[in-house]
């Protein structure tokens, strides 16, 4: 089950506080605790069947029991997820440096630098006419 114990007594004791609070104002004091008491029962009751419950719900299904592997390892693969760095610091620090100069290590040993791409320009106005761009412009606008 989850929690403990304590769960319990703390929240009966949580209720019955409150009962004694609310209560203690229009009865007596005999009355006042027995609904104390009562309170603190019904409290500890529902902590309990509510660990219960939540237990429950949060057990391992039968289908993930069926997947540990046969040598008895509990955590099958891809139930487990290790978030170690690996040791590769001076890997790691090379390419830093690669990428900082603006090479690109393809392979050991071979070395590419970036060229940005530069696509051809669709449409040039030198060279043109007024006549063609204007005509052009009034097409464009609609008129």
């Amino acid at each position: 089950m989850i929690g403990s114990w304590r769960w319990n007594v703390s929240l009966g004791i949580g209720g019955s506080l409150l009962t004694l609070l609310f209560s203690l104002g229009s009865n007596g004091l005999a009355i006042t605790s027995f609904r104390c008491l009562y309170a603190f029962i019904a409290f500890f009751a529902m902590t309990f069947l509510f660990r219960a419950l939540l237990a429950m719900i949060l057990k391992p299904s039968p289908s993930a029991a069926m997947h540990q592997t046969a040598a008895g390892e509990e955590h099958a693969v891809g139930h487990a997820i290790d978030y170690s760095t690996p040791e590769e610091g001076d890997e790691l620090n090379e390419l830093l440096k690669n990428q900082m100069d603006g090479n690109v290590m393809l392979e050991p040993g071979q070395q590419s630098t970036f060229k940005p791409l530069t696509p051809p320009k669709l449409v040039s106005t030198q060279n043109k006419e007024p006549e063609e761009l204007a005509k052009a412009i009034r097409h464009l606008t609609g008129g």
